[in-house]
């Protein structure tokens, strides 16, 4: 562990050491310093940010701990990069003054000044944010309403690769001395670290997966493109039942990351019946049923090789597996749920599995129109059968939807 972190901290503290130095509306946003590094005093705080919880939960620990020795330090919040939408986006904070942001995200190509700190390893301080950071973007708005005075970010990577931003505010101006900074970036190891585990852990799962329908020869409508599209229509309708359902940023990253996996025990499902083109007999659509508790099976096996099995998110992805089939009157399967016994993971993927179902082609149908499947899932909700929020929640991005369903076509 030791020398885990003294890696993670010699990649943060290259910046400092080099001498080099840039300027942000006048603020200098690259320093360096020479004070020495205590090589035992990572191991001190390392069990802060370890064990079981949530990484909210755990940032909020160690929060609690930096706040005896940097009382000033109000906001720490992280916000992780997708390379594949170029899309930084809201992950975890700790937020004890101000207002957090959350469901926010923005083109990292549009955001020069964090553009410039991801390519080039370099952190920035702000000391005065109110004559540094000026008006018109929507997270420049939102920061010039809080009582932060001053901002230390730090950049994140994983394995070399890119990962996110460490965002430290302080509600006292010129905070972030070369003393205060030099003590953050002990945290910002490990947050780096913790961050870093978790997000491979979920990439090593899902290739997992990939590679088992790899073997299994899954072509059915499992295609990458059909994942695709899915996991962005659950990221939309998490997003606008956040406030609802009360997810955080966490809980959304997660549905966004584990809706492919709903449909894994296909790869269990014989070719003659998950690709036979005409209707399928009762015993047929009994064995088809079967794909959930397959796929339940697959989880549990992958999620306790892994080790993640004391993790809440292991909990999202087997949600997510197991009642995706399920409805709100009970009419659903396997386990016939009904209304709060169905969790929200699971209502958000349904409704984003039977959208893409209804606008994709498929053996037995052509695409349906946007606003045609539309009426067709208020009919659902008011049969009782999905969540009416969830539904709206898409509906209210219907330009967004429409662009997915535009961009990711399947492959034939």
């Amino acid at each position: 562990m030791e020398i885990i972190l003294g890696l993670f901290q010699h990649k943060l503290f290259d910046c400092f050491l080099t001498g080099s130095s840039s300027v942000l509306n006048g603020a200098p946003i690259f320093s360096k310093f020479g004070d020495a590094m205590d090589p035992l005093a990572p191991t001190q705080i390392t069990h802060l940010f370890q064990g079981d919880g949530s990484v909210s939960e755990r940032l909020h620990t160690l929060h609690n701990r930096l706040l005896e020795t940097s009382p000033q330090v109000c906001r720490i919040a992280c916000a992780i990069y997708d390379h594949s939408s170029d899309l930084l986006k809201t992950f975890v904070n700790s937020t004890r003054v101000g207002n957090a942001i959350q469901a926010y995200q923005a083109k990292l190509t549009e955001v020069p000044s964090l553009l410039a700190l991801a390519q080039q390893g370099q952190c920035r301080v702000i000391d005065q944010i109110p004559l540094s950071i000026q008006a018109g973007a929507a997270h420049s708005n939102w920061l010039l309403e809080q009582p932060y005075l001053s901002s230390f970010t730090v950049p994140m990577y994983d394995n070399g690769q890119f990962l996110g931003f460490i965002f430290f505010d302080s509600d006292q101006p010129n905070y972030f001395s070369h003393a205060v900074q030099r003590d953050l970036l002990l945290y910002s190891n490990l947050i780096n670290m913790a961050l870093s585990s978790e997000l491979s852990a979920v990439r090593a799962i899902l290739a997992s997966a990939q590679v088992a329908r790899d073997f299994a020869h899954l072509r059915d409508f499992e295609t990458g493109a059909h994942l695709e599209r899915m996991a962005r229509y659950a990221q939309l309708i998490a997003q606008g039942v956040a406030s609802t359902y009360k997810l955080s940023d966490e809980t959304i990253e997660h549905i966004y990351l584990f809706a492919p996996l709903h449909d894994i025990g296909k790869i269990g499902i014989a070719d003659q019946i998950l690709l036979k083109q005409g209707p399928l007999t009762d015993l047929e659509r009994a064995e088809m049923q079967t794909h959930v508790q397959k796929g339940e099976d697959i989880m549990l096996k992958v999620i306790g090789d892994f080790g993640l099995d004391h993790l809440p998110d292991s909990q999202v992805m087997r949600n997510i597996v197991a009642c995706h089939h399920e409805m709100l009157d009970g009419s659903g399967y396997p386990r016939g749920l009904k209304g709060e016994q169905v969790p929200i993971e699971a209502r958000i993927v349904t409704v984003a599995d039977i959208f893409d179902a209804l606008t994709s082609l498929r053996p037995y149908k052509q695409p349906w129109p946007v606003p045609k499947a539309f009426a067709e899932l208020d009919q659902m909700v008011a049969a009782g059968k999905l969540d009416g929020f969830c539904v709206q929640a898409l509906k209210d991005r219907i330009a967004t939807a429409q662009w997915i369903v535009a961009s990711y076509p399947d492959q034939r």
